[in-house]
């Protein structure tokens, strides 16, 4: 007690250097638990009122030692939070005294450097990474998903997927988090297609036409992609995203099934059916044309794509069963046959003469590239 009494009769004409260094000391002092009761008591006070001195470098001194305590007094802690910039800035990013709620004002209120700090800091709550999904800043964000020790909710994952997915640097960071949801994936993909089409150069080397549908056509060729990296038990969740995007058209389910994605086509089934997981997966397995056609009617597909559809699926039925061997390749011939062959007309044939000729491509390449490393 009688030290801190002449410690405050002594700070009021001491310089700047050794008031810094005093009050370093006594916050040391403090969350060590060197001190006496009373003089733990006093040295509180002293703590307290060295928040209004006029030098930024004793709250500073002062920050620098309390800011990773849990013993720090929770008065000084807060005045120190809300100080200038490089007195706040290690408090913020280091005290465990500063709870959620703390956290989510300072997110809304605080610049980007705070913000960062916040998104930076050892341990991230689900509620404030939350925060600063919905209001951060796009940096803060991007701090945020490299952060191995934020735990980020899904919800808070789409929403910077929806807020900065046209950023590069946060959707390449969205996607390679493992944790991120196959809707935020798809969501990406379609961002960086549609940044693309609006490329200048792309304009101008292809005009607006042309870009919309070579948009539409990767978009397209990825979402198959992503279902090949897709749990099945995230096909469901992929189907209802593609189905609320306007995305689940006949064309894109008669691609997947032409490549063989019977699972995630038997997802979509069940969104557009709202029929049973269990029922929809027999008919797929077992069930006779006459139930499928009428799933498939139910499902909204016109009674014209029904032979196309039923052809593929009784070819990888028998690729299941061990029965025959046949890839897209051989799977979209066979149901281009069924419309009477590559001279069929209309838009269905033009659709699976377009996945004929992928394969061909495809399989010519792999070919090459076998040849090649032999």
């Amino acid at each position: 007690m009688i030290v801190v009494s002449h410690f405050l009769k002594w700070v009021g004409t001491a310089k700047v250097s050794e008031r810094a260094a005093a009050a370093a000391a006594l916050a040391n002092a403090y969350v060590q638990h060197t001190l006496p009761f009373e003089d733990r008591c006093a040295a509180e006070a002293a703590l307290t009122l060295l928040l209004d001195d006029p030098s930024s470098k004793v709250r500073q001194a002062m920050a620098e030692a309390l800011s990773m305590s849990r013993h720090a007094p929770p008065q000084v802690v807060a005045g120190l939070a809300a100080d200038q910039p490089e007195v706040a800035a290690l408090v913020v990013a280091r005290s465990p005294l500063l709870t959620d709620a703390d956290l989510i004002d300072r997110i809304a209120s605080a610049s980007l450097a705070t913000q960062n700090l916040i998104a930076d800091r050892p341990s991230v709550s689900m509620p404030v990474a939350a925060a600063i999904a919905e209001i951060g800043e796009a940096d803060a964000c991007l701090t945020l998903l490299k952060n191995c020790g934020a735990d980020i909710a899904s919800l808070s994952f789409r929403r910077m997927a929806e807020r900065f997915g046209h950023v590069g640097a946060v959707r390449e960071a969205l996607i390679a988090d493992r944790r991120l949801p196959v809707d935020c994936r798809h969501m990406l993909l379609v961002k960086l297609g549609e940044t693309l089409k609006g490329s200048p150069l792309v304009q101008a080397l292809m005009g607006a036409a042309r870009a919309e549908r070579m948009l539409r056509d990767a978009c397209t060729r990825a979402s198959l992609t992503l279902i090949e990296s897709t749990l099945a038990d995230e096909h469901a969740a992929l189907a209802e995203h593609l189905r609320l995007r306007g995305d689940l058209t006949a064309s894109f389910l008669i691609r997947t099934v032409a490549h063989g994605k019977i699972d995630f086509f038997g997802s979509a089934l069940v969104v557009l059916t709202r029929r049973g997981e269990q029922r929809v997966a027999c008919l797929l397995a077992a069930g006779n044309d006459v139930a499928l056609r009428a799933l498939l009617a139910s499902a909204g597909l016109a009674d014209a794509t029904h032979p196309v559809i039923l052809c593929a699926l009784r070819v990888w039925r028998e690729v299941a069963n061990g029965k025959r061997i046949a890839g897209v390749q051989e799977v979209s011939w066979l149901m281009l046959e069924e419309l009477g062959g590559p001279a069929a007309q209309g838009d269905l044939a033009t659709l699976i003469k377009s996945v004929h000729l992928d394969a061909l491509r495809e399989n010519a390449r792999g070919h090459a590239l076998a040849i090649a490393a032999a």
